[in-house]
């Protein structure tokens, strides 16, 4: 199993996590696949991420994590898996407004999109809690908080 990940920052590096932290949150989101994959974090404004979500999901505001998976054509073999956009000043406001660390906060993000990536969503109640329950037991593999829990 190899994990490649390409981290593209469109934002000031000040204050966003290593590119280790980075690897080591997808690694923990996708370990239990046992498999190869391939994919792309892009860190970006809040311009950029607003313009993506009007775009794709008709919403006309920047959000915190937006994912595109790849869609492998039939017969055609890629461990790529996608592309995830993080809004750096979104999970920041997040973060100090729900009184979490800003780096809990960054690995909940990266493991979120990624789970986005393998097919996981929170469309439904039966979905989301289904989500959650994967995203609070591998932040707890990482020493993390349950980032669900109110009182952090």
């Amino acid at each position: 199993m190899s994990i490649t990940l390409d981290l593209q920052t469109a934002y000031p590096a000040d204050n966003l996590p290593s590119p280790e932290s980075f690897q080591q949150w997808v690694e923990a989101a996708l370990l239990p696949y046992k498999q190869s994959f391939e994919l792309t974090i892009r860190i970006v404004t809040n311009d950029e991420c607003q313009q993506l979500n009007k775009t794709y999901r008709q919403k006309d505001n920047p959000t915190n994590v937006l994912s595109f998976p790849f869609e492998v054509p039939e017969g055609v073999t890629l461990d790529l898996l996608g592309d995830i956009v993080i809004a750096a000043d979104v999970v920041k406001q997040e973060a100090q407004a729900q009184n979490k660390t800003l780096h809990d906060h960054w690995a909940h993000m990266v493991i979120h999109g990624t789970l986005h990536l393998l097919g996981f969503d929170h469309i439904s109640d039966e979905d989301a809690n289904e989500m959650e329950s994967i995203e609070i037991k591998l932040l707890a593999d990482l020493g993390l908080q349950d980032p669900y829990n109110e009182i952090n």
